[in-house]
């Protein structure tokens, strides 16, 4: 594992982009995790300049979700798949069947699953994932305690998973499970980033690199990944 660490969060977030871009650089039809949420809108909003610049393309490039919140529509505002298609694949204009996200309204998740599997194994696996960490350590929707072998699979979300969750609806929401990529894939991508930005992430990145390693704190795997970059701004 490298843990980078940048004076601001646009020079964290220029230096993702650049992992990204030079990923893609290297292969024009690489498969890309990349997460939703707040923290990586800087990322996103510094490869859609790239890319309208001419500096990237990125018409060839899989795409993959991360996760979603179960029983959530794509148009809802506070889903997984809006964040990122409002601040990626529109500005971007990717191609649908370049992208592939788990429906979460799906009547068989565990179908769901295997369908984001096997297309996954059909790509031969991610290129570049670039991931998020929640207060409790939690990686995509893995809460504490999930076995780090699992592939796609759907959890029962923690109850602070439940709290900040509601941050990104405009109302209050149930939310009681997630379907999410597991551990196993952040273990075999040729490359995985934890990105944190902020104070509020300093405690938990902290954990992060130095506490147990341990499924009771998700995020510690990255102390055992020779293919993984903790990258965080000053106050992380």
């Amino acid at each position: 594992m490298q843990n980078l660490k940048y004076p601001s969060y646009q020079a964290l977030c220029e230096a993702i982009a650049q992992k990204i871009i030079d990923c893609v650089i290297q292969k024009p039809n690489a498969t890309l995790c990349l997460t939703s949420g707040s923290s990586p809108e800087g990322v996103f909003k510094v490869l859609v300049e790239k890319a309208q610049n001419g500096l990237v393309n990125f018409d060839q490039v899989c795409f993959v979700g991360l996760d979603e919140w179960v029983g959530i529509s794509p148009q809802n505002t506070g889903s997984c798949w809006y964040s990122v298609n409002e601040n990626l694949f529109k500005p971007l204009n990717i191609k649908a069947q370049n992208i592939f996200f788990f429906d979460a309204l799906a009547d068989n998740l565990f179908a769901e699953c295997e369908r984001i599997d096997n297309q996954i194994a059909k790509n031969g696996g991610f290129d570049l994932m670039l991931l998020g960490i929640g207060l409790n350590g939690h990686v995509g929707m893995n809460e504490p305690q999930t076995p780090w072998h699992l592939y796609s699979h759907v959890i029962d979300l923690h109850e602070m998973t439940k709290t900040v969750g509601q941050k990104y609806f405009e109302s209050q929401t149930t939310l009681n499970q997630g379907i999410t990529l597991g551990f196993q894939y952040i273990k075999e991508a040729k490359a995985a980033i934890l990105m944190a930005n902020g104070y509020k992430k300093k405690e938990v990145i902290h954990l992060a690199l130095t506490g147990i390693v341990s499924e009771d704190f998700p995020a510690s795997i990255f102390q055992t990944l020779p293919n993984g970059f903790v990258m965080t701004d000053q106050l992380a």
